[in-house]
């Protein structure tokens, strides 16, 4: 053998076990992913940010979701809350999170639909930020009025609105809330023009619709309940494609006859963006296994909320269709957050 073809078979050879070499460090490496995957959460704890107040929808879900979820991971979840701007702070604290599968958000339409319509400075990316991981509920929100008000029916107020444009005066807890968004979409949709009064919070604006001091607002179902079963509040229409079981009597807003009217505020959890697929997909069906509790759907009852669940795919389509939407409601009124 000359001395060429020994240097040749030898440079080949090393070649030949340094690929191998490779193909077993990647082989190794992906085992070691697909491990570290497969024995989450392994007993960490994980952290479920609401990015609003204590006490409020958001919360009184991740609760709930998190004692659920977390017996069944056989670990801890955490629920931390984090509120400001109408859910951006807690929001953009999550899209910076490490996309492990230890740091969930309890989002609303106010944080990842009306937010994004809204505001063009938002420090996240409502969309590309996150990873879907389930619907939990919608919630249908009530047209109410104060029990000695003159319109008894929705045809009534929007006949008035009609005759004196301006004039019908609608409540809500804030610029930029669903509540206002709602009340926008209908003076739109029926070509009526109202003044909105904005209140620091949704209890103040409904007291203030219960003494008359504002002709009516669009509100949640579970804070108005007892005020309309008690007779201090009239409702006028529910907003839901079929009637709500706590207000049988009560039509809906299409038996009220504003037809194709949708503006249901609907709660989800996110996790970070690249999450780990194979964990979005446990906790998605952890999620929607805990939904179907009976102490949870009885919770849930109680709050007015319908429960959804379902695939990942099915908040991000509810979630691109709602900031469409609002983006268009927001335009026409000319309402921006920034």
């Amino acid at each position: 053998m000359s001395v060429s073809r020994f240097f040749m078979g030898a440079r080949f050879g090393g070649m030949r076990r340094l690929a191998t070499s490779l193909c077993l460090s990647v082989a190794v490496l992906g085992t070691g992913v697909a491990h570290a995957q497969t024995d989450w959460p392994a007993g960490k704890v994980i952290n479920y940010i609401v990015p609003y107040p204590a006490g409020g929808t958001t919360d009184i879900l991740a609760r709930l979701i998190a004692q659920k979820v977390g017996q069944s991971l056989g670990t801890t979840i955490v629920v931390e809350n984090r509120p400001g701007a109408t859910g951006a702070i807690g929001s953009a604290f999550v899209a910076r999170a490490p996309a492990d599968g230890y740091t969930l958000l309890g989002a609303s339409t106010a944080s990842h639909a009306i937010n994004p319509a809204l505001n063009p400075k938002l420090p996240y990316d409502a969309v590309k930020g996150f990873a879907p991981v389930v619907l939990v509920g919608t919630i249908p929100s009530v047209i109410v009025v104060a029990p000695n008000s003159p319109y008894k029916t929705l045809k009534d107020l929007l006949d008035a609105a009609r005759a004196r444009p301006g004039t019908i005066s609608y409540a809500s807890g804030g610029n930029g809330t669903i509540l206002q968004m709602s009340s926008e979409l209908l003076q739109q949709q029926e070509n009526v023009r109202m003044t909105h009064v904005p209140y620091k919070g949704d209890v103040p604006a409904i007291q203030d619709v219960m003494a008359g001091h504002v002709d009516f607002m669009f509100a949640p179902t579970a804070p108005i309940l007892p005020h309309v079963q008690g007779g201090k509040l009239r409702a006028l229409a529910v907003v839901a494609p079929a009637r709500v079981p706590t207000l049988p009597n009560v039509p809906t807003i299409a038996e009220a006859g504003v037809a194709n009217f949708e503006a249901e505020h609907w709660q989800g959890v996110f996790a970070p963006a690249g999450t780990p697929p194979a964990i979005v997909q446990r906790l998605n069906a952890e999620i929607n296994r805990a939904l179907q509790e009976p102490e949870v759907k009885a919770q849930l009852a109680r709050l007015g909320i319908k429960i959804a669940g379902g695939a990942p795919e099915r908040l991000a389509e509810i979630q691109k269709a709602d900031i469409a939407k609002w983006s268009r409601v927001g335009k026409a009124a000319n309402i921006t957050l920034d």
